[in-house]
């Protein structure tokens, strides 16, 4: 074919990309790959290497060791002894190797491309121009964090040893996603990459050869889910960072629970596509096929779920299939295709199954006439028309080029629609009123929105889910405090454990006074138990000096649902907030020394130590009515043309269950950073000193706090944080008691996946401003959501 006749017909023609110079290196390595442990190539302990395949022809590129339990030991052993020496290095040294890093990831920038292609199946151009760019922006952007940690981050450290799990789809960038921020906060790594996609982590470990990576800092262990679960369960990991399916971060939460290992979950996505009438519709297509056509729809944040406005809905789809018309299938070395290869034979049959199952439930499958090859796992684009928000198709994650189109007619029913999901990790909204986009971005519960943009990512700016979408954040601040702690957080002392106070009345019962049966709080008012049951509470000498409820099963219910309808206090204004909780405080101090009376006439402690409780407790309540209305995020300013906003959102609704020691002083400092930040609360008080809590809700009556934000019942502490760790309306659970009931709430947080605080049967310093107050605690009751604001024509 001619020049003329190309610029005649507009037929694309083939543009090959060269990969001698990649398949010349994978034939000089050794078959299999070995581990790469402590600064040097080793051979796995067992002999059952795994095939790197190459999607797009299945031609066998080359083989790779699958790690055993003792190569796993090995490696997390090599990361503990380089520990130390890694974090103690000058801030300074250690920016200088991840600046190295990014250098060496820039020059064979051309090279990491063609091998991420060859290996995971997506088109050259995506890999060239998005991942490896991005992954080198990574460890340049975490050497900066690196250099100023310590000023920064002062009273944080880092973790330790990290275990990092990553996927298939993006396989070099989440790499760099991941172990940037560790190694900049001062952790050593070991790395499992998937067992489909394996070969650029193992380049990458040349590139830590070739920089000077201290020994043991970065370790590869290879291999597949078994090779997986020894690192989940490896004593010496102080974390574990995973992104991959929701079942398998539900295993992680499960295997984890009851120990150390803090966790970062990036999870699965049902994301939406929200168009509006007034969108540009042309570029709304354009982003359609970046959101869920890109990377062949490998992509946990893909927007499949196309929701479009009724009255523009045939014009848009009838542009979407015009435009999946000129899409090109094909060979991914190719410079000029659309789409390469779905990763595996598994992962075609998955995608086929989930669009025969929809079509036998009445949807209308739809796919554009586009030829592509004969060999490889290649899948078309696809429409899902005709569909109901029930269908499989609509509410599972497919991970494939599959898009399923609804449509609404007003602004809360397309809110209401984005929302019916278990997933929450990504939206996309397209509007050209500002005032409208920005109105739905933050009803939609997910963690990242992107206005009049799709899949648009940056190393400054926080990503990660909601719900069962995961939690934790990686990028920007947020990410960099995932891979550090609190200095001092923790006391060594265990929790006492509480002391029951059911059993019989002592003799020095109560003689001459009348009903002192406290209540629970649910809804604004009081309320008796639903089973009728009251305990005793005695004193520090054991005599009975009143009753509380003793709650049950239907009583969290009642509570949890009382709390779910007090929605509007999320909404409502921080200055609002921070005046309540000011007026809290008013109130307390007016009733300061009925409080004293009661903590000395409870607890035992002296008058002047049940003053200063009484005065820290009033403290907090300062402290979090002046954060209210300062904890509130940041803008950033990424190289793209964007304006990227991250904004601290409530969690939703949070089970608190408070401890026995400074039961007024540890009350106060979990309820109210979590009312601050516009959570609502069923709290379930101090078991062994319930009465300083139950006088406290008659503050709360007083104060303008709105029905159902604080929500108080009294009882068995591990009852009823069971019945809350399993309760689905719950988002999140704090619990301070013992170490089996911190290990149950974790098990059982897994329904849906909420965000859990244990204290592991430790205590802390709630009397101390570092340990009692502050970042931590807003942290905890907040989750970052980052929406994207494109400017310029």
């Amino acid at each position: 074919m001619s020049v003329a006749e190309i610029f005649d017909t507009m037929a694309y023609g083939p543009a090959p990309e060269d990969a001698t110079f990649v398949r010349d290196w994978l034939g000089k390595q050794d078959d299999p790959i070995g581990l790469f442990i402590n600064g040097t190539w080793t051979k796995a302990s067992e002999s059952n290497p795994i095939d790197a395949g190459n999607p797009a022809t299945g031609e066998r590129l080359a083989r790779f060791s699958a790690a055993g339990k003792t190569d796993v030991d090995g490696a997390v052993g090599a990361a503990k002894a380089a520990h130390q020496s890694w974090s103690s290095l000058a801030p300074f040294e250690r920016a200088k190797y991840l600046y190295a890093l990014a250098r060496q990831i820039q020059k064979s920038s051309r090279f990491l491309a063609v091998l991420e292609s060859l290996d995971n199946g997506k088109p050259i151009r995506e890999s060239r121009d998005v991942d490896i760019p991005l992954a080198a922006r990574h460890f340049y952007y975490h050497a900066g964090w690196a250099h100023l940690v310590a000023q920064e981050f002062p009273r944080y450290q880092s973790l330790g040893v990290v275990g990092q799990i990553i996927p298939w789809n993006f396989p070099f960038l989440m790499l760099a996603w991941k172990i940037a921020p560790a190694l900049a906060a001062g952790n050593t790594v070991v790395l499992k990459p998937a067992e489909q996609t394996s070969l650029t982590a193992l380049y990458f470990a040349t590139l830590c050869q070739e920089a000077q990576l201290p020994e043991g800092v970065f370790n590869i262990v290879t291999g597949d889910g078994e090779t997986g679960r020894h690192l989940v369960d490896h004593p010496d990991i102080a974390k574990i960072a995973f992104t991959g399916s929701t079942s398998v971060g539900k295993y992680i939460r499960t295997q984890t629970a009851g120990s150390e290992k803090t966790l970062t979950l990036e999870l699965g996505g049902k994301s939406p596509f929200i168009v509006f009438d007034d969108a540009d519709l042309d570029g709304a297509v354009e982003g359609m096929v970046d959101s869920i056509w890109f990377n062949q729809g490998e992509v946990c944040c893909a927007g499949s779920r196309l929701l479009v406005e009724e009255s523009v809905a045939e014009a848009f789809i009838t542009k979407i299939k015009r435009r999946l018309e000129t899409l090109r299938l094909g060979d991914p070395l190719d410079k000029s295709v659309d789409m390469g290869a779905i990763v595996s034979e598994a992962q075609i049959e998955r995608i086929r199954a989930f669009v025969n199952r929809a079509q036998t439930e009445g949807a209308t499958v739809w796919q554009p006439d586009n030829p592509a090859p004969t060999s490889g796992y290649y899948f078309p684009p696809t429409l899902l028309l005709d569909v109901a928000p029930s269908f499989e198709a609509v509410c599972e994650e497919i991970f494939g080029p599959v898009l399923s189109v609804m449509t609404f007619r007003t602004l809360p029913e397309a809110v209401t629609l984005a929302n019916n999901t278990r997933y929450g990790l990504a939206a996309s909204v397209w509007s050209e009123t500002a005032n409208r986009a920005l109105d739905v971005a933050s009803r939609l519960q997910c963690g990242v929105v992107w206005i009049n943009t799709a899949n648009a990512f940056d190393a400054a700016c926080a990503f990660g889910g909601y719900r069962e979408s995961g939690f934790g954040r990686e990028g920007g601040k947020a990410g960099m405090l995932e891979y550090m702690a609190p200095k001092d957080e923790w006391l060594s002392a265990a929790t006492p454990e509480a002391v029951s106070n059911s059993g019989p009345a002592s003799s020095r019962s109560l003689s001459d006074q009348i009903d002192r049966t406290a209540k629970n709080y649910v809804g604004g008012k009081q309320s008796r138990p639903d089973g009728g049951r009251t305990r005793h509470v005695t004193d520090a000498n054991g005599s009975v000096i009143g009753r509380v409820s003793e709650s049950n099963r239907k009583d969290v219910r009642n509570a949890v649902e009382a709390a779910r309808q007090a929605a509007g206090w999320a909404s409502a204004t921080a200055f609002n907030r921070s005046q309540i909780l000011y007026f809290l405080a008013e109130n307390l101090g007016y009733r300061e020394s009925e409080f004293v009376d009661r903590l000395k006439s409870s607890t035992g402690i002296t008058k002047k130590a049940a003053q200063q409780e009484v005065k820290a407790s009033l403290s907090r309540l300062f402290t979090y009515g002046a954060w209210a209305d300062k904890h509130d995020g940041v803008t950033h300013t990424p190289p793209q043309r964007n304006t990227v906003l991250s904004v601290n959102e409530p969690v939703g609704v949070i089970g608190i269950l408070c401890p026995d020691e400074h039961p007024l002083l540890s009350f106060v400092s979990l309820f109210a950073p979590a009312l601050a930040m516009g959570n609502r609360c069923v709290i379930v008080p101090s078991e062994r000193y319930p009465l300083v809590a139950t006088d406290f809700y008659q503050i709360w009556e007083t104060s303008d706090v709105p029905s159902g934000v604080l929500n108080l019942l009294t009882g068995d502490r591990d009852s009823l944080a069971k019945t809350l760790s399993e309760h689905n309306d719950v988002d999140a659970v704090w619990y301070f008691g013992s170490s089996a009931g911190s290990k149950m709430v974790q098990e059982n947080s897994v329904g849906n996946l909420k965000r859990t605080w244990v204290n592991l049967g430790r205590t802390r310093d709630w009397a101390s401003p570092n340990a009692g107050e502050g970042e931590t605690f807003l942290r905890r009751a907040t989750q970052v959501k980052t929406i994207w604001l494109p400017f310029g024509d």
